[in-house]
């Protein structure tokens, strides 16, 4: 583990530099420790793939009992090899035609049918590794290696919110309407972000989702 000033409000916590579910396991259960501190001056607490970001007040926060209160988490966290068993949630998936306008060159891509693309796609569960970009769009992975396909060069302007995509071997659902760069290969119906809720985002990091071919779209 490692600790990196990023100017005067942020410390990165470094726990590795691999994308891992244990790995990531570790940093949102030592986020969670450290929020539940309470500690004077925090003011947020964000795990990401294999890091932590700690914003804080500089006014009113001591820095050097921050880092120790880090470090002594961490300790505590050190020996977990192992992921509880989640129950993944399911969203229903609308694939191809205008909701999926990337499907068919997913399929080429991949040198399979757009059938077979939406089968693999849909037959593992997925991790939600971390929140970014917009509120409630959550990145997931592993795609099967053989349908991971790249960003656009240029990103639309504006992505449908709901839109499922495919970047390299990450998968996720624009939750509202923004630009994006990844392979749409289908559409859902499932509200993925509402800043009316009690918990806006549907979705939480170390979430497990599972994506199911809708019956009807």
């Amino acid at each position: 583990m490692r600790i990196r000033h990023c100017g005067d409000s942020m410390l990165l916590v470094e726990l590795d530099a691999v994308i891992d579910p244990v790995i990531n396991e570790r940093a949102i259960q030592l986020a969670a420790r450290i929020r539940g501190r309470g500690a004077a001056g925090v003011r947020d607490v964000a795990p990401g793939y294999s890091t932590v970001g700690v914003h804080f007040d500089p006014l009113q926060t001591d820095l050097a009992a921050l880092e120790r209160a880090i470090e002594t988490e961490f300790g505590t966290l050190a020996s977990l090899d192992t992921i509880d068993d989640r129950t993944p949630i399911e969203i229903p998936v609308c694939y191809g035609g205008l909701d999926g306008p990337d499907l068919e060159n997913v399929a080429r891509l991949a040198g399979i049918s757009v059938d077979e693309v939406i089968a693999r796609h849909a037959q593992r569960a997925y991790r939600v590794y971390m929140l970014g970009f917009v509120p409630g769009f959550a990145y997931m992975g592993r795609v099967d290696e053989s349908i991971a396909a790249p960003r656009h060069r240029v990103p639309r302007e504006r992505v449908p919110a709901g839109s499922v995509g495919i970047a390299g071997q990450q998968t996720g659902v624009y939750p509202v309407d923004s630009p994006g760069g990844w392979q749409l290969i289908g559409r859902t119906t499932t509200v993925m972000f509402d800043a009316r809720r009690e918990t806006p985002s549907l979705l939480t990091a170390g979430d497990l989702v599972r994506f199911v071919p809708a019956k009807e779209c």
